[in-house]
């Protein structure tokens, strides 16, 4: 039965083999994503740099789409392995019925935002006319055409929960790929299509997030055989299943969304040196997802693994795979680190750099990079929180590094020394609080829950 062969995978295959194959095709397709989000940028540079800021100052909404979908996600994964670690199948059928009318409604709401809110967005943040036209026209394309987005996230979720994590790479591939190659052609007009600037590069997205999505659904009906999806399971949710996946999705949601909003401040603090200071923040934040979010790919398939272990009731797996997830995590942020410290400069020459933005972006990654490390620590241990329905715990490590260390430390070294480069030095005080504290919640977690397996 497909329940016993799940079973055997997650509760009885090496713990290592179990990781690598649960993740490994997470961590080459979010490696892709990475790698799209940064070609996207790439293009975006050639248009020139005030498009470069506008792309920016558009991310933390377009972080919102993100952290609504993934949050939602990480309710329905957790419940979903969980159901399937105890052999409550039914449970985990209305957990992923009802993951689908989540999304739906998720659109309809960012949809809205878009319509209505695109533009204000971008103008509360600049009044450079340039700026806002673009950033305005690619957030609010983004935005009212995020249904793509919100269901591919849902159909790769339902995949990743029983363990098909390759179907879910597929998925992710393809979206990923079409992105890559029809950004150059939407962007500047190659083979017959108009030349559409900004505009091409958001269509570019939205178009490779519904294929995505399609990709994504199919999978689920042809190769996803633990889950069964009816309209009459989807039209009719429980009430406990909403709010048993929210009870996970809602901390999560709100921990990416504080990200969101750090970014929007950050955005601000930045802006007041200079836009092109905001720029190599963008930059910035494009480099380093090609390592956090492989991290973050290995954290979705070690999340169901602990979470199916926790219902089977077996620590030494837990603490397997726990050892083995740091170790990973950290030599992944390691070659991240010692590449952002060597070679800087080439790193920003992807973009177009200016002699101004290479001379602020130089020093801005050699010194983030030096958190990293940390990071990947308290990334990793930070898995436990979701994978036991202790989300609320991430939420507060997000929210003490975020917003209660990086803004004020970042706000702070602006207005005492007045030097951008002294800006970044925040990161790695945030980040020591974080380790910190995620080393804190953990201890307990692990005391309350997995001492007594």
């Amino acid at each position: 039965m497909p329940e016993t062969l799940q079973e055997n995978k997650m509760g009885v295959m090496p713990v290592k083999k179990l990781i690598i194959t649960m993740s490994l095709p997470m961590m080459i397709s979010m490696l892709v994503q990475a790698l799209y989000n940064i070609v996207d940028s790439i293009f975006v540079s050639r248009i020139g740099e005030s498009a470069l800021t506008a792309v920016t100052l558009a991310f933390p909404m377009q972080n919102l789409m993100i952290a609504v979908g993934s949050g939602t996600g990480v309710g329905i994964n957790a419940l979903l392995s969980r159901s399937l670690g105890e052999k409550r199948f039914d449970q985990s059928d209305a957990a992923a019925n009802t993951g689908l009318l989540l999304a739906f409604f998720s659109a309809v709401g960012f949809l809205l935002l878009g319509l209505f809110g695109a533009k204000p967005f971008i103008a509360a943040q600049t009044d450079n006319a340039e700026i806002i036209a673009y950033g305005s026209t690619y957030l609010g394309i983004v935005t009212c055409f995020s249904f793509g987005l919100l269901f591919q996230m849902t159909f790769e979720r339902l995949l990743q929960s029983t363990g098909q994590t390759v179907y879910s790479m597929i998925s992710q591939l393809t979206g990923a790929i079409f992105n890559i190659i029809f950004d150059p052609i939407l962007i500047f007009g190659y083979f017959g299509f108009p030349k559409l600037g900004v505009a091409g590069a958001a269509y570019a997205t939205v178009l490779g997030q519904m294929l995505a999505a399609v990709v994504g659904l199919t999978l689920n009906l042809k190769k996803n055989k633990e889950l069964h999806f009816s309209f009459s399971r989807i039209l009719h949710p429980q009430a406990e299943t909403v709010k048993r996946i929210y009870s996970v999705g809602v901390p999560t949601i709100l921990m990416m969304s504080i990200g969101s909003l750090m970014t929007y401040l950050m955005n601000q603090i930045l802006i007041g040196f200079s836009e092109t200071a905001a720029a190599v923040f963008g930059v910035y934040f494009k480099l380093q997802s090609f390592f956090f979010m492989p991290v973050f790919g290995m954290n979705n398939g070690l999340i169901p693994v602990l979470a199916y272990n926790y219902g089977a009731r077996n620590r030494k797996r837990i603490d397997e795979a726990l050892r083995f997830a740091i170790t990973l995590a950290a030599g992944i942020m390691l070659a991240g680190a010692i590449i952002f410290e060597l070679i800087p400069g080439t790193l920003l020459d992807l973009f177009n750099a200016s002699e101004n933005m290479k001379s602020i972006g130089i020093a801005a990654l050699r010194t983030i990079a030096i958190h990293f490390p940390i990071a990947a620590v308290a990334i990793s241990l930070g898995s436990v929180f979701q994978a036991f329905s202790k989300s609320i715990y991430s939420l507060l490590v997000s929210l003490g590094r975020q917003l209660f260390v990086l803004i004020p430390a970042a706000w702070l070294l602006a207005k005492l020394t007045n030097n951008v480069n002294m800006v970044w030095w925040s990161f790695l005080i945030a980040e020591i609080v974080s380790g910190i504290l995620t080393l804190v919640f953990f201890k307990k977690v692990y005391k309350e829950v997995v001492e007594p397996l």
